[in-house]
């Protein structure tokens, strides 16, 4: 289990096509900040029918996209 299966189950349960998240939102779902590590992860969402749109980190968001 990754750290991160909170998350992906949560963007998946949404069914929206894109879904945005602040970095406040993220550490309230996983209990943590995103770091690095996040990168290294992010592959794991491929399971759940989405990818990383884009991270802003000036605006400290994620954009989560379905897979067509």
């Amino acid at each position: 289990m990754s750290k991160y299966d909170p998350l992906w189950e949560h963007v998946a349960s949404r069914g929206e096509r894109s879904c945005t998240l602040t970095f406040d939102d993220v550490a309230d779902i996983i209990g943590l900040r995103i770091d690095h590590s996040f990168l290294n992860y992010k592959k794991e969402l491929l399971r759940y029918g989405y990818q990383v749109g884009k991270i802003s980190l000036k605006n400290e968001t994620v954009t989560f996209e379905r897979k067509a």
